[in-house]
């Protein structure tokens, strides 16, 4: 899937530029294996082939977002247009 837009700078920068400025620095390296396996995929059931990830999708006002565990604290989140085979709205964020 294309990876349309995204809503954190610091992950744009990694992903276009390979500069991890803006980026917690112990998640540098999982954060470009996850953005790598999104380009990747073709059916967003195969989030969920990477069990350490926790992927899923939330709920409620975010309902169609989906989540996968960076750290602690920190998530990846995104939407998918299936219908274009574009991931969007790419933010990594601590919601908890």
């Amino acid at each position: 899937m294309k990876i349309r837009n995204f809503v954190h700078k610091g992950l744009k920068r990694l992903y276009l530029e390979e500069i991890p400025k803006g980026l917690p620095p112990d998640a540098v390296d999982k954060l470009r294996k996850m953005l790598t396996f999104l380009q990747d995929i073709e059916d967003p059931d195969e989030l969920r082939s990477i069990p350490v990830w926790k992927a899923h999708m939330l709920k409620g006002g975010r309902k169609g977002i989906w989540s996968l565990h960076v750290t602690r604290n920190w998530r990846l989140t995104f939407a998918i247009d299936a219908a274009e085979g574009e991931v969007f709205d790419v933010n990594l964020e601590d919601y908890h």
